[in-house]
């Protein structure tokens, strides 16, 4: 029975999401159970394998993120990351402040040992259907070389044992495909993973980061965080376009009607909701970030995806690889 400590107060629609979201997962899969942490009253279900447990304090979203875990010992955050870090859940679950969950994440179970700086990561959609995984997405506004090439270490043992993609493709975002173009820190980064032994693929420029020409792209993690807002906010503005075209006269709502099912997979395959949660690559616990306005079917999945990383062993797998006693 896998456990997954979830974070009842993080997120825009919380409580009230996260509690539909996680009744759903418990009835979805019967060998995982899950502990709620939230404030009284967050909770008002009752399923047998879900556990409510109380706590005082909930961090905010304009929370300053290293303060507000240092002070709000009692938080559901704060307390769903120690459920990990003291080996009662194998797993957490949180659609709050990402800036405090990583803190939590490095204040509770900690760095892996020989690993600079953890990563966020997501999984993006692309017209393939298989869809990229890209890193960082925000856990660090500045990197150096050494921290990329740990990402896409991290990445291609994450791909393997999650996703079954046995040596994946990487690429590195840069804006052009020549090696001599980018920053020093491209640069030198792209000479790192060239001769890493990983299957490198070269620079990758973001236009074509939706057809998924490689299995990870790796980047730090302001280029990063840009790159994925761009992606939310031109894949939202264009499908409401869409839906505006279609129903602007009776000819295009008839065109609509025909074409109902392509548009439905269209947003689908646009929709974040599919991928779960990011996993915070680089910590010695499974800390798993779902979207801050998750609805109860994102957080079905992030628990969902909470449980596959919990039960693969990546985490020990990341260690033996490039973990500080194999430096």
């Amino acid at each position: 029975m896998t456990k997954i400590a979830v974070d009842l107060m993080g997120g825009d629609n919380a409580p009230k999401a996260i509690e539909e979201g996680i009744i759903q997962a418990a009835d979805t899969f019967e060998d995982i159970e899950i502990l709620a942490f939230g404030i009284p009253g967050s909770y008002s279900g009752n399923h047998p394998r879900v556990t409510f447990i109380e706590v005082t304090e909930k961090i905010e979203s304009e929370d300053d993120p290293v303060k507000s875990v240092r002070r709000k010992k009692d938080s559901s955050l704060v307390r769903a990351v120690k459920a990990v870090a003291d080996g009662q859940a194998d797993a957490i679950v949180s659609a709050g402040n990402t800036g405090a969950i990583m803190s939590a994440g490095l204040f509770g179970v900690k760095r892996i040992k020989g690993i600079e700086r953890p990563a966020i990561t997501t999984m993006l959609p692309t017209t393939s259907g298989k869809g990229m995984l890209m890193l960082d997405m925000g856990a660090n506004s500045e990197n150096k070389p050494n921290h990329l090439l740990q990402f896409a270490q991290m990445a291609s043992v994450y791909m393997e044992n999650i996703e079954g993609r046995k040596n994946p493709s990487i690429g590195l975002i840069n804006n052009g495909s020549e090696e001599i173009k980018g920053t020093e820190l491209t640069k030198e980064t792209y000479q790192l993973l060239k001769h890493s032994g990983l299957n490198f693929h070269g620079f990758f420029e973001t236009r074509d980061i939706l057809t998924g020409d490689v299995d990870i792209a790796v980047t730090d993690g302001f280029t990063g965080n840009v790159v994925l807002k761009t992606i939310e906010g031109t894949s939202s503005s264009l499908l409401g376009e869409v839906k505006k075209i279609m129903l602007k006269n009776p000819v295009n709502k008839l065109a609509a009607l025909a074409m109902k099912k392509d548009f439905a997979e269209l947003k689908n395959m646009l929709d974040y909701r599919q991928f779960g949660g990011a996993p915070l690559m680089g910590l010695q616990g499974n800390v798993i970030k779902a979207h801050g306005s998750s609805d109860a079917t994102a957080i079905v999945n992030a628990v969902k995806q909470a449980k596959i990383m919990a039960d693969s062993g990546t985490i020990d797998k990341i260690k033996d690889l490039i973990g500080e006693d194999n430096e």
